[in-house]
């Protein structure tokens, strides 16, 4: 799989893989533009934006194990500086996210010591992973509790209490050193059922034992190779499981995508009481603003009577 003479890795992708004992299955993922279309919408503080950026990350590791056609949407709620994250994807790669935060407070964080995400950042809350698929009404949630020390960690008691998915995550985020710029990666092994394992010739260890191995070696990989932009992501499932041989399969790709448009805000206004419209004027003016892309959309005084006029209509139309 290593190559030397790839000079430019791909970035912002899933890169699906296996390992040849059939121990295990997982998918990479590296973040490059994408994180920064994400994290440069708005003016987050590092430990924040580490936070989301990582999140990214976690949400794209298990949409393929999940198999779902529509909208996959990781949430965190938290009483801590951070109050809210939320992180979606398309099952076609178009991610986006957001972070809702009290800035004084996550600047007293800096001084509180060892890097602890959920206490320091989110503190006691939950996250939910909620499945929105296009040709099914009723969607699927499953939602645990804010504990350990990291998001990863909350991800990882997701996965095993409600997706009951045997799999491990490891994940990264960090400003490159040249550029300032953010990347993200992460790696997340899935066990295999037992009776796929294959051995090597002379390899008598059990199917728990090829499964550990797969997991130390998983683990041996550092933060900078996950973010790395100059190592080739085959190359590093190379490394890692080259012992017991790796496939890689396609990759799919991912982008910063927001869903918002003009159009769908018009949507929205159109439910909402006019009390409740007049709230969000400026000026004359009412002003909505995309709390994902940052996109504001504004609607002269002409343009909110013609929503209500519409909104009026449909109502009528209705209970005709």
């Amino acid at each position: 799989m290593a190559d030397g003479a790839r000079t430019a890795p791909p970035d912002d992708l899933v890169q699906p893989f296996q390992i040849e004992t059939m121990a295990a299955q997982g998918r990479l993922i590296r973040l490059g533009a994408a994180v920064c279309a994400v994290l440069d919408a708005h003016d987050y503080p590092d430990p924040v934006a580490e936070l989301l950026a990582e999140a990214l990350v976690i949400a794209a590791a298990p949409a393929g194990a999940l198999q779902f056609d529509g909208v996959l949407t990781l949430q965190a709620k938290g009483a801590g500086p951070v109050n809210i994250l939320v992180v979606d994807i398309t099952s076609d790669g178009a991610m986006r996210g957001y972070a809702q935060f009290d800035r004084a407070a996550v600047a007293d964080t800096e001084t509180d010591g060892p890097r602890q995400q959920m206490p320091r950042l989110l503190g006691a809350g939950h996250l939910a992973l909620t499945v929105d698929q296009e040709d099914i009404t009723q969607r699927y949630q499953g939602i645990v509790a804010l504990e350990g020390a990291t998001l990863a960690d909350c991800a990882h008691d997701y996965l095993r209490q409600s997706v009951q998915l045997d799999a491990v995550l490891k994940v990264a985020a960090a400003r490159c050193a040249e550029t300032g710029r953010w990347r993200a990666g992460g790696l997340m092994l899935q066990r295999l059922a037992d009776k796929g394992a294959q051995h090597q010739s002379g390899d008598h260890d059990d199917a728990e034992e090829v499964w550990r191995r797969a997991v130390a070696l998983l683990g041996s990989c550092t933060p900078g190779e996950l973010v790395s932009p100059d190592l080739h992501p085959h190359d590093l499932l190379f490394r890692l499981f080259n012992q017991d041989g790796v496939r890689a399969f396609d990759s799919t790709a991912l982008q910063m995508r927001c869903r918002c448009s003009r159009q769908r805000v018009e949507s929205v206004l159109r439910s909402f009481p006019r009390a409740e419209i007049e709230t969000m004027k400026d000026g004359d003016d009412v002003v909505v603003t995309c709390e994902f892309c940052n996109a504001t959309y504004r609607f002269d005084p002409a343009a909110v009577e013609t929503l209500y006029a519409d909104a009026e209509r449909d109502r009528k139309g209705e209970s005709g």
